[in-house]
């Protein structure tokens, strides 16, 4: 089939997604790769399987395509020489999104993916290159609604639990609203599914899911899936938010053989957030989800190991170790484990709250809830960091932010620079001493109802979309019995936690087993205090070895 010049015509580099390498670079990579010869037509790798090298183009064209060989075929871009392929999932052994074919023939420079793997983190000018190219274009694959499709209905729970799940982890996908696309009705009949049997996933074209768990959905789209550990592991980490991915990363670069487990996604809240402005070392800001990612790639690059989607289901002393219990997996078993579990969001105590949870109530703003507030009105109800970070980013796209706060300012939880950013944004608006009381509308939330708590005078503001910031309970549900709670659910640990052994800072009841980041009692509820609490338990669990004289404490 001939291609008219246009399409053959490169795609300008967008926000630093398509990079040039210079000759210096291609020399250096030269060394560990193989030059080929490629022709138009030629595959160099296809949707749905997992990248084994990183290719450069030295000669000719190569284009990005979604569908390719479909009906639905898409190009997504097209590059010329000096620039590389791939996207995120060669650095954290993802599946592919989409397929890159030759346009016009010429050469290429084919480089084992894991040779890359080392140079990325161990050239910091390189890697900064690469991964800011590809957090880029995952970003932008999100934003083209390119990946896999999710068809359900807004109001299925089942639905929200695959969206929720797609859009914690960043996974380039499509979602198809039964209630609203009217397409939807002819391309189920087309694949022989009854409106009934949704919410359904199509990958690649033509594989249907239907209502899979997400477990089914991880292993389908190539997620690492969880397996039995070889054997007992030095250190089990449970929850990969910032604490646990932090002591990842100093447990396996210290030689600890390092497993990491987390029910929904790596980045705990913290992915979830917009933009963190005030973390050290990132002086224009870096968004949750990117921190995240760049801390999964560091603790992979020392050999931990994470597995997504496992939830710790329960954690016993077992036989000079303990085992963590997975649900819907293998059990775990370690010497040591680090609960990181953080805590779980706090609902609003409100009349039909969870009939609108996912269809106008939620508790997260990531760029699927950004699309979602195109030029409509949005409520937010918070008064915290979370709830200023949300404020300022869905401000951008909403036609109205109003922040429902219920005490009299914002300085008691919120951070000076934050409060100060939204009182000079426009369009956001903060009423003081504001409570919801009643949600309204039918099957999609249309307005809620707030009241003034000194007054008593209510309101009724129209919105379809209400973001709730209001703190988060300890996910410790797991953990009865196994280690010493306070009375609201958060982990007890070091002096008093035990009446039977003096326990070390950031130890639980039980020698070995430690407690960080927000699921600890007596935390504080920061990014960083996480990151730092997280380093601190290995070098505390080293101590615990050491008094020891070995790895087999935990009796």
């Amino acid at each position: 089939m001939m291609e008219s010049a246009a399409s053959l015509s490169e795609t300008p580099d967008l926000h630093g997604a398509y990079p040039r390498l210079d000759e210096r670079r291609v020399a250096e990579l030269s060394k560990c790769g193989e030059r080929r010869t490629v022709s138009p037509g030629d595959v160099l790798y296809r949707e749905g399987e997992q990248a084994r090298e990183f290719i450069v183009i030295l000669r000719g064209k190569v284009a990005t395509v979604e569908g390719y060989g479909g009906e639905e075929e898409r190009t997504i871009a097209v590059h010329g020489p000096g620039r590389f392929l791939g996207e995120l999932g060669l650095l954290t052994g993802q599946a592919g999104f989409l397929t890159a074919v030759v346009r016009e023939p010429g050469e290429i420079l084919a480089v084992p993916a894991d040779q890359v793997r080392t140079m990325v983190a161990g050239d910091p000018a390189f890697g900064d290159l690469v991964l800011r190219a590809y957090l880029t274009r995952r970003t932008m694959l999100i934003g083209m609604d390119a990946g896999f499709r999710i068809i359900g209905s807004r109001y299925s729970p089942d639905a929200r639990r695959l969206r929720e799940f797609a859009a914690r982890n960043r996974l380039p996908h499509r979602w198809i609203d039964l209630e609203e696309d009217e397409e939807t009705d002819a391309l189920l009949r087309h694949l022989g599914i009854s409106p009934q049997e949704t919410p359904v996933v199509i990958w690649r074209g033509d594989q249907v899911l239907r209502n899979p768990s997400v477990a089914t959905l991880a292993k389908t789209i190539g997620l690492p899936a969880p397996r039995p550990a070889d054997g007992v592991c030095d250190l089990i980490v449970v929850g990969a938010g910032p604490a646990g991915l932090a002591a990842s990363v100093y447990g396996a670069s210290e030689g600890l053989t390092t497993v990491v487990l987390d029910a929904i996604a790596a980045g705990g809240q913290a992915s979830t957030s917009s933009r963190i402005d005030n973390y050290l070392g990132f002086p224009s800001g870096i968004s949750g989800a990117e921190l995240a990612e760049r801390a999964v790639i560091q603790a992979a690059k020392f050999g931990a190991r994470l597995t997504v989607p496992a939830e710790a289901s329960g954690l016993e002393a077992d036989d000079g170790h303990y085992t963590v219990h997975v649900a819907e997996g293998p059990v775990v078993r370690g010497h040591a484990v680090l609960i990181a579990t953080g805590a779980r969001y706090r609902k609003l105590d409100v009349p039909d709250l969870e009939k609108y949870e996912g269809c106008g109530v939620y508790y997260a703003a990531t760029p699927f809830e950004l699309r979602m507030c195109r030029q409509a009105p949005v409520v937010i109800v918070g008064g915290g960091n979370s709830a200023g970070q949300a404020a300022l980013y869905l401000s951008r796209n909403a036609s109205s932010v109003r922040l429902l706060v219920r005490s009299g300012d914002l300085g008691g939880s919120m951070s000076r620079y934050l409060a100060d950013a939204i009182t000079r944004t426009p369009g956001i608006e903060i009423m003081f001493h504001t409570e919801v009381r009643e949600l309204l509308g039918d099957s999609s939330l249309r307005a809620v109802r707030a009241q003034n708590n000194q007054t008593g005078q209510f309101i009724e503001i129209e919105t379809n979309a209400m973001f709730v910031f209001i703190g988060a309970d300890p996910h410790t549900g797991w953990l009865e019995g196994a280690v010493p709670l306070d009375d609201r659910g958060f982990v007890i640990t070091g002096v008093g936690s035990s009446s039977h052994w003096e326990a070390l800072p950031l130890e639980t009841g039980r020698p070995g087993i430690f407690a960080v980041g927000d699921v600890r009692s007596g935390s504080t509820k920061r990014v960083a205090s996480a990151v730092g609490e997280g380093a601190m338990a290995v070098r505390l669990l080293h101590e615990r070895f050491n008094k020891t004289g070995n790895r087999q404490e935990g009796r």
